[in-house]
């Protein structure tokens, strides 16, 4: 992360489990740049969907852990994409996720969303929502971010 943006955490001592996002990043003022993405999911420009098995009768099954780390890799696309290189994921300040079923699916976002972030100090902020529907009944997770980094 740039020198620009500090995680806030407030008992950085006390562990928090599998957790890894922090309770707020302050940027400090410099000239940076933000970059505001839109809820992505895990369709391909070609329009496949990542995560997700089509059955021969029009039934389909879907994976919440492919689906985020699908998604996760699209975001960063975008990311490097409209920084021109210059950011990637650990520019990401601020994140919101929606799931469908946070019984069922919270742990297997959150297990993919914790391999790119090992720790709070490095995670952005999040909020979980759970909604009752996606655009597309094949999507499980949508995920929405802001970044920074320095110009």
């Amino acid at each position: 992360m740039s020198s620009s943006s500090q995680s806030f955490l407030l008992d950085p001592e006390k562990p928090t489990g599998a957790m890894r996002y922090s309770h707020a990043r302050v940027v400090q003022p410099s000239t940076h740049h933000t970059i505001y993405v839109s809820g992505i999911a895990a369709v391909s420009p070609d329009g496949t969907y990542e995560g997700v098995i089509e059955h021969a009768d029009g039934t389909f099954t879907a994976d919440v852990r492919q689906q985020t780390a699908a998604v996760l890799r699209r975001i960063e696309s975008i990311i490097k994409g409209a920084s021109n290189g210059k950011a990637n994921l650990y520019n990401i300040v601020d994140a919101t996720v929606y799931i469908l079923d946070m019984k069922t699916q919270y742990a297997g976002m959150n297990e993919e969303w914790n391999k790119i972030w090992s720790d709070r100090a490095s995670a952005p902020s999040r909020a979980t929502i759970g909604v009752r529907e996606l655009p597309d009944p094949r999507f499980m997770v949508e995920i929405k971010v802001i970044a920074i980094f320095e110009a």
